[in-house]
């Protein structure tokens, strides 16, 4: 063995136990993330609550309301919302459980990007007799039960909100209000406007 062939391994030795006995670098802790077992790993959504078990989609719509307005259909668990003549996305809804459905024709008032929550003190009295005790006040947040977005319907103590609980949607479980996942709610959040009609109906 050649006098530089030796020096060569010697010098390669020394710079593989330099590198394996170096401080762990965030870098390295990152590489790990991405390839543990030769696999990148899979990314989960941000919040459990983004997404809906039923997915929205355009659907063929009744021409009889102008493009804009939300229908709720709270027998079919599903919330119009009217983009063209005979045309609408559908999204699926949580809606009132029994003794909360209700119908009428309103305007959104107002709109909010993750809601505080101020229960009803009819609510809080309800639910303390169930053992629940429920805050005077919630900060908005993604454990928030009103979820990422909020449309005010008039003066009413209804809201068309997200929710902390997506697998409520598409069953009948609230007190009166309609609820998305968050990822819907944002998408018509984002189409609406204060001022457009609501119908709801059962």
């Amino acid at each position: 063995m050649s006098r530089f062939y030796r020096i060569f391994l010697l010098c390669f030795g020394v710079f593989c136990l330099s590198c394996f006995g170096a401080t762990a670098k965030p870098q390295d802790n990152l590489g790990r993330k991405f390839f543990q077992n030769g696999k990148p790993q899979a990314q989960s959504a941000k919040y459990r609550s983004d997404f809906s078990p039923i997915t929205r989609k355009s659907v063929s719509f009744p021409s009889k309301y102008s493009a804009g307005t939300i229908v709720i259909r709270t027998g079919e668990r599903r919330l119009y919302h009217v983009t063209s003549s005979g045309r609408a996305v559908a999204y699926g809804i949580g809606v009132g459980k029994s003794g909360f459905t209700w119908s009428g024709s309103n305007r959104i008032s107002r709109k909010a990007e993750w809601p505080g929550w101020t229960p009803p003190a009819r609510m809080r009295a309800r639910e303390a007799k169930k053992g629940r005790i429920l805050p005077t006040y919630m900060p908005g947040g993604p454990n928030n039960p009103l979820g990422a977005r909020a449309m005010y319907i008039g003066s009413t103590i209804y809201r068309i909100h997200g929710t902390n609980q997506p697998w409520t949607i598409g069953q009948a479980m609230s007190s009166g209000c309609i609820r998305m996942a968050n990822d819907d709610v944002k998408h018509l959040y984002a189409n609406v406007s204060i001022g457009t009609r609501v119908v709801v109906l059962r």
